[in-house]
């Protein structure tokens, strides 16, 4: 009888693997990040990024990002550009504090992953696709955003450039 039960219990063990459930990883993000933006003139960063980070690169479709960034932490390297920049006619730091990405789907590329998802800038909500590539505990991704779209300084469209480039390398540990 003993003999019989070996194989339905191997059988059983090996079903019960197969719905095995795997967790995706919380990550905290590491002070040395950065957020780069590049619209020629202005170009500068973003500094204090916070919020939650669930990604498995294994089953990245259970993978979340949820996440903001203080507009108050604009820094173009020249301090009467960072008070603009935090003013009414652009970003408006006072009534806009926060810009935030939260993820809908992550999904595997060729390339890496893509992060889709809604941006929340200046009252304004589009969705976007992010790629990056994460590597060594490192997200790095890179996409452009147009001022226009989100109502930033819409008064001059032609002042600066319309088309930023955002750069973002974010280390995180388990």
């Amino acid at each position: 009888m003993k003999k019989i039960l070996y194989p339905f219990a191997a059988i059983a063990i090996i079903i019960a693997s197969a719905f095995t459930v795997i967790k995706t990883q919380d990550w905290k993000i590491a002070d040395n990040y950065s957020i780069k933006f590049d619209g020629g003139d202005p170009s500068g960063e973003f500094k204090g990024l916070k919020g939650v980070i669930s990604f498995d690169p294994n089953n990245p479709a259970a993978s979340k990002f949820d996440v903001s960034i203080d507009v108050a932490t604009i820094n173009t390297g020249n301090g009467m550009k960072n008070t603009h920049a935090k003013s009414e006619k652009w970003f408006d730091a006072e009534k806009y504090p926060a810009i935030k990405f939260t993820s809908s789907a992550i999904t595997k590329t060729a390339a890496g992953y893509e992060a889709k998802g809604i941006l929340d800038m200046h009252g304004v909500q589009k969705e976007i696709s992010i790629p990056f590539t994460f590597s060594n505990n490192v997200f790095n991704g890179s996409f452009q955003i147009n001022r226009l779209d989100y109502n930033i300084n819409t008064a001059e469209p032609a002042h600066g450039a319309a088309s930023f480039k955002v750069s973002i390398s974010v280390p995180v540990t388990p």
